[in-house]
């Protein structure tokens, strides 16, 4: 995709869940019914026949059709005709259905700001009994067959979709970082449902936006590493690592975005270990050429998965 494609693509996610939050207070459960019995469809195939509707969302066929005008009215739904007339959800409807689940348990009240769109994800602040961050997960959707090939979770699966594909994403990081907080510096999970993460919000600024002083570079790089030691030694391997999944602020750094985390038993986790090592001092060689050290960045690696790494200057 190139650059004008994403920018279309990540405005485009913004606009959907900021299209789909005012209509909360104008959908009846028995929307909800509906768009949840098309999800229900949507496991067998991708278009889902109308006369199967009513049995999956336990409503009447005349109640069904009155449904499916609202819903499609208002973007929720598409309808197609092939051999037989069917609908789908559009992510407007996956995002409602994951709203309303997350109001009716009460994990939030309230939907505010974006705090950051991307290519496989949407965040945004939320109000609860503090400001949190709800995070949707956009995997599949711009790109559904390249992340079928690249993502465990779906490589295996003949009927795929694009709901199965961003509700596995979420379920995967939100195990992640059950798993893994206090003991690393990670967003505290709330709650979560189909694509969406209810998470703490953190304050401070992206590592790729931070500015260091001299004095502060390879400090931040060890505490990164060490992050990462104890990760590993909790079980898990983050996979994706880069300068645009941590945040820098006065108490440290978090490191977030782990959907494509493995356990560290996973056949290829010290290669993930490996590269994620190599993509974060790059990243610092490239920004901060003059303060970091010849560093072999395989040993540094192993030296994590064994659990002895300290820091950069003192790894042989």
């Amino acid at each position: 995709m190139d650059a004008s494609g994403f920018y279309a693509a990540t405005e485009y996610g913004r606009l959907m869940v900021q299209n789909v939050a005012p209509l909360m207070t104008e959908l009846e459960p028995e929307d909800f019914y509906l768009l949840s019995g098309i999800e229900q469809g949507m496991r067998f195939s991708e278009w889902v026949a109308t006369e199967k509707i009513p049995e999956f969302s336990r409503l009447t066929p005349e109640n069904v059709d009155y449904r499916l005008d609202r819903c499609e009215d208002r973007g929720l739904i598409e309808r197609k005709t092939i051999q037989y007339q069917g609908f789908k959800l559009t992510f407007e409807g996956y995002d409602a259905l994951a709203l309303h689940a997350l109001i009716e348990r009460d994990t939030i009240e309230a939907f505010g700001a974006p705090l950051g769109v991307g290519k496989e994800s949407d965040v945004f602040e939320v109000k609860s009994y503090k400001p949190l961050a709800l995070k949707f997960h956009r995997e599949g959707y711009t790109n559904f067959r390249e992340v079928m090939k690249e993502r465990e979770y779906t490589s295996d699966k003949d009927h795929v979709s694009w709901q199965y594909t961003a509700r596995k994403a979420a379920e995967r990081e939100y195990d992640a970082l059950e798993a893994l907080y206090p003991d690393v510096s990670v967003p505290r999970p709330i709650d979560q449902n189909r694509h969406a993460i209810v998470m703490e919000k953190i304050d401070g600024t992206e590592l790729c936006r931070t500015k260091l002083e001299d004095e502060q570079v390879v400090p931040i790089l060890d505490l990164i590493l060490v992050e990462l030691q104890t990760a590993y030694d909790e079980g898990y391997v983050h996979a994706d690592m880069s300068e645009y999944n941590v945040f820098v602020n006065t108490e440290g750094a978090t490191i977030f975005d782990w959907p494509q985390a493995v356990p560290t038993e996973h056949e290829n986790s010290d290669e993930l270990l490996a590269r994620d090592v190599e993509n974060l001092v790059g990243y610092f060689r490239r920004k901060y050429p003059h303060e970091i050290p010849e560093i072999d960045t395989d040993v540094v690696a192993r030296t994590i998965a064994d659990g002895e790494f300290e820091s950069v200057e003192t790894t042989p």
